[in-house]
């Protein structure tokens, strides 16, 4: 990609950073309260179809994340591990593979919740020549690092 493809991008995600922080706020603390977070884990390891409710949050999540540069296309990787964890509706045999069945669910979740944290703690995007970890993460996540 070229670099002035680049900075274009990144301009327009600190810019969507920015207008999106209240929106970025209130979709990480749903998805860091007891409802949103603590109970779906505990649902995994509780083997409860239950967990199969934090597809709808990681698709909620990506959606989000996508909106920030709607033109630019997520990273591959990302998209793969959110594709093998979303999609699935759950059946009675899923209790026999429930490692092989849901694993993937939660870290679909985990991943873009991660991304949603970052997002959530650079609103007010870095400047300088060092790059935290987790901004660089978000410049991944678009494609332009």
């Amino acid at each position: 990609m070229p670099h002035q493809q680049r900075d274009a991008i990144e301009q327009q995600l600190r810019a969507s950073l920015a207008a999106k922080g209240s929106e970025i706020s209130q979709m990480l603390a749903a998805n860091s309260d007891h409802w949103g977070y603590e109970d779906p884990v505990y649902r995994f390891y509780h083997q409860s179809f239950k967990v199969y409710a934090l597809q709808s949050q990681t698709l909620e999540i990506v959606a989000l994340l996508q909106s920030l540069v709607p033109d630019a296309p997520l990273n591959d990787w990302f998209m793969e591990i959110v594709r093998d964890g979303t999609g699935k509706q759950f059946t009675v045999e899923d209790n026999r593979r429930w490692l092989e069945v849901t694993r993937p669910i939660l870290e679909a979740f985990f991943h873009a919740r991660y991304f949603l944290e970052m997002a959530h703690r650079y609103t007010a995007a870095p400047t300088g020549e060092a790059i935290p970890s987790g901004w660089a993460a978000l410049l991944y996540l678009f494609n332009i690092r």
